[in-house]
């Protein structure tokens, strides 16, 4: 029996990267997994990976920048398996590198609007459905940056330090529910969005982590079940870093 057997799960931003590893650790334990990202041949490659080692899942294509689409999410989880139990807001792009004196405006809406006001739609849907479920977990995908400045990503750090804070604000509200909302900050991790990144920019910013490397999807995955099973279950309102001792110094 897993961790999460006869738990409903959503993960956004599941096609990919540290997502598409939460989806996959969540169905191994047991989980039934709705997963969620804008590329539909993505998400359904992760559905199809999932399947492949007997796991439950199904996709829902959506943008979580838009708040219709994450009420859309949550109804056809509800639709599908009856429940939520579990919500990753994992969704989230990196934006343009600039100084804030020269920002472009759509790079701030674009990273605003999918960073934080795409998590708070996630929420705004997702705990209504959880408190009819009777209990729930909500896991922000916040950043070592939600702690931290960065230079030449402004809209990127203030985005994520707004997940920090939201995230306190839905565990004081809920925790008396049954409800736990807490926030994960990975440091820089190989997935997609450091795709364009030279090999130099990549050595410098594993330097940057006294381990002396960057992250990998899985070890973020394996924070992230532990924080979503009942083993966490006094775990409420904290951010929790994965991070190489970035945060150390």
């Amino acid at each position: 029996m897993g961790l999460l057997t006869g738990k409903t799960a959503l993960v956004t931003g599941g096609g990919s990267g540290i997502g598409r590893s939460i989806a996959e650790l969540y169905a191994k334990e047991g989980a039934n997994v709705v997963i969620s990202d804008i590329n539909a041949q993505s998400g359904e490659e992760t559905v199809q990976l999932i399947k492949s080692n007997a796991g439950e899942a199904f996709f829902v294509q959506a943008d979580t920048s838009r708040a219709v689409d994450n009420e859309l999410l949550v109804s056809k989880t509800i639709e599908r398996y009856g429940s939520l139990h579990i919500a990753c807001n994992n969704a989230g792009v990196g934006g343009p590198s600039s100084p804030t004196g020269e920002y472009p405006i759509d790079g701030w809406d674009r990273v605003i609007a999918i960073n934080l006001s795409g998590v708070f739609y996630g929420c705004r849907y997702q705990i209504p459905a959880m408190l009819k479920t009777g209990n729930g977990v909500i896991i922000n995908m916040a950043s070592i940056l939600g702690q931290v400045g960065f230079p030449n990503s402004p809209a990127y750090v203030a985005a994520k330090h707004g997940v920090v804070g939201l995230t306190k604000n839905i565990a004081l509200e809920y925790a008396a529910q049954g409800l736990r909302a807490v926030s994960v900050g990975p440091a820089f991790i190989h997935t997609p969005l450091l795709k364009d990144m030279d090999e130099d920019t990549l050595k410098f910013l594993a330097s940057k982590h006294p381990v002396g490397r960057l992250g990998r999807p899985e070890e973020v995955a394996e924070l992230v079940l532990w924080l979503s099973s009942d083993k966490a279950s006094f775990t409420n309102g904290g951010y929790y870093a994965v991070d190489g001792g970035y945060l150390a110094p």
